[in-house]
Parts: structure tokens; sequence; C-alpha cells
């Protein structure tokens, strides 16, 4: 059954909303989820959201890098523990430790900075059709044999997400990339205009095709792989926001020993790169039981 995506997008701004328990201390509630396993970008924005309630307003995120550890429970809340690791003038530096059942399983280190001016260049935005021209992601996992796709595009409504292709199908042959993808992605139409609700919001959404790049130059499906994130990594360049469509231009580099590389550059509609991110994960052939 399909969520409506004022209801979805209302889910997720409560899901950004966390409960202060002490001034470094913080917990998240979580969302009616039939998956296993909590989603990484949900727990990736929740500590974002930590750490910058810790942090004076007049500084802004530039950079997040993160580990996952454990798998997540849905059943219980997780506790954000934050560390002020850093208190410069020009720059502030956090470390969150996430925790459920008294262990961790996630930590994310965010680096702030006082905003100025100073030098600017940023890459071309590659020539691709807008996000009409995209498929809705939840038909394209459901087509290509996601075991998960329905779960995931119900946890995922917030967030409208159309695919226009990897290199497998519906992008042209690259030889200097031989695995890559292209979608376009927004946040539904209800966030507010805090800027911190629209990085997190899209520190939720990085999450949801990058370690998939680097399976598009292998003739597998999902079901043929055990695919989970390791780390995470987001370079924010300019402001933007969440739910004004962006380009997500994801190549993979390398992939080696069950571990696979995605990189992934974030334009907005009118060419600016906004955003980069990186993450490396598990993708280990499924075996066959004996």
């Amino acid at each position: 059954m399909s969520i409506p995506t004022a209801d979805a997008v209302a889910e997720l701004v409560r899901l950004l909303d966390l409960e202060q328990l002490d001034p470094d201390l913080f917990r998240g509630r979580q969302p009616d989820s039939g998956r296993a396993r909590v989603y990484g970008g949900q727990v990736a924005a929740q500590a974002l959201i930590a750490a910058t309630r810790t942090v004076d307003p007049s500084y802004a995120v530039h950079s997040l890098h993160s580990y996952f550890l454990r798998g997540g429970d849905y059943a219980v809340p997780i506790v954000y523990d934050v560390e002020r690791i850093r208190e410069g003038r020009s720059f502030q530096t956090r470390r969150v430790v996430a925790r459920q059942h008294g262990r961790p399983i996630y930590y994310q280190t965010l680096d702030f900075q006082v905003v100025e001016d100073g030098f600017e260049h940023h890459d071309v935005m590659p020539e691709v059709p807008g996000p009409d021209a995209g498929f809705d992601l939840g038909a394209v996992m459901r087509r290509g044999g996601n075991p998960e796709a329905d779960a995931l595009a119900r946890e995922w409504a917030s967030i409208d997400a159309r695919y226009l292709g990897n290199s497998s199908a519906g992008l042209a042959p690259d030889p200097d990339h031989p695995s890559r993808a292209q979608m376009w992605a927004r946040v539904h139409d209800g966030l507010p205009d805090d800027p911190t609700i629209h990085l997190a919001a899209f520190t939720y959404a990085s999450d949801i095709t990058l370690l998939g790049a680097s399976m598009a130059a292998h003739p597998v499906t999902p079901a043929d792989v055990q695919m989970a994130s390791l780390d995470h990594t987001i370079w924010f360049h300019r402001p933007f926001r969440a739910d004004e469509w962006w380009l997500y231009d994801q190549v993979s580099p390398a992939a080696q020993g069950a571990r696979g590389l995605s990189l992934g550059r974030i334009f907005t509609e009118d060419g600016r790169l906004v955003a980069t991110c990186a993450q490396e994960g598990l993708i280990r052939p499924v075996r066959p039981r004996d």
C-alpha cells in the first residue's frame, strides 16, 4: 500500500526531530518499517541533526565521515552521544556515536565552518535528460528483482526518485567508467525552510542508490548479492534545497575483495555542483548453501 507523500514527508520531518536528553545526548525515534535492519541514511541524518544541535548557528556543516558498525534494530530508539572535538574560531568538529542495546552501531565525524568567501570553481554537470525522462525508482527495483523493493519503496516514500539508467541499461557506454548510474531525486513538498533540515533530508536520501552503482557493470540482480554499507562520506559545497530536483551522478571507480567503492556528484537543475558523496560497501556474491 502506498503512503500519501504529505504523510511520508511529515514522517521524515518527525524522524529528524530528535529528543534532547542532555546537552550532548539525543534520542531518535524509529519509523514503522517492515525491514530487518535500520536504513543507513536515517542513522546518518539523525546523527547530523544531533551534532548540529551542539554547534552555534553561525557555523555550517561542510563535511561528514562515517562508519556503519552494526545493523540497527527498528524495535528500539537510537541514542546519539555527541563529543565536542574542536571549538575553533573558524571550524568546529563533532564526533557522534549512535548506540542501541548499549553498543555502538554507527560513528560519524562532522566538521563545521563559519561562512566565508573564497576561491570558487566546480565541475560541469553532464548532459542528461530531465526528471520527466526518468523511471520511478520503486518500479525499477521491482523489475530488477530486489527482494526488498516494496519495503524500501514504502520507507522511501518521502523521496521522489527518477532513475535514468546505469551502465547495463539506459546509459551510453563510457569506456572510462565501466560502472555508473544516474538519477534525479528530490524530497516531496512539505519540508520546512530550515537549512539544517534540508541537509539532513539530503543525507537521508543520499544512501538510497549509491552502493548500487558498484554493481552496474556486473550481470547480477540484488537477490544475487549480499550488500551492506560500510562507510559514508558527504562534502557539502553549496547550500541547496533537498525538495528541489538534484541530479545524482554516480560512478564506481573500483570493486575488489567483496567491496565496491562508489562516488556521487550532486548537481542542481541549474548545473551547480552542491555536494559530493563517497561510499564503500560490502558486495559479496550470494553462494548457494550445501
